[in-house]
């Protein structure tokens, strides 16, 4: 009887689901979901947002979680001012003329999906020993504006 117990658990512990889809709320009712917060190594996870303001470019990445009051930084894909990679995107529905092109633009109600790439390591930092997070925060046109910064953090296995 001890080893068909025994066994139940360990399968139950084998057959445990994958970490569900989390969403958080925004200070200004804007909400970020992400497919999931435990993710291997290379791992393109789903983040989607709605009721973000049209008004503010944001920059959606993977980074390390800061110091409170401080950005995100350092990132996957630094600051993407080229429109290129999947680890950081910057969106924008009115971005300078120079970001024509590169930016992708919210969808009508403040909406976005995109597919991150997320890595076990951000230059020097170790995501498996320091926290890591799918971000959102305020772009470079707003580089000290701490209003739009968002933090789901993720578990790389």
């Amino acid at each position: 009887m001890k080893r068909v117990v025994a066994l139940g658990i360990a399968l139950g512990v084998m057959t445990a689901a994958p970490a569900a889809a989390v969403s958080i709320t925004g200070a200004s009712g804007q909400i970020l979901s992400v497919s999931s917060t435990t993710a291997k190594s290379g791992s393109l996870l789903t983040v989607t947002g709605k009721r973000f303001d049209e008004t503010v470019g944001i920059y959606l990445a993977f980074c390390v979680v800061p110091k409170k009051g401080e950005p995100p930084t350092p990132c996957g894909g630094g600051v993407n001012k080229a429109g290129m990679g999947e680890a950081s995107f910057w969106i924008s529905s009115n971005p300078p003329p120079y970001a024509t092109g590169i930016v992708d633009e919210f969808s009508p109600g403040g909406g976005f999906t995109q597919k991150v790439r997320v890595s076990k390591r951000i230059g020097k930092f170790d995501c498996t020993k320091v926290k890591c997070a799918i971000t959102v925060r305020a772009d470079h046109l707003r580089s000290s504006d701490r209003s739009s910064d968002m933090f789901i953090p993720i578990k790389i296995k």
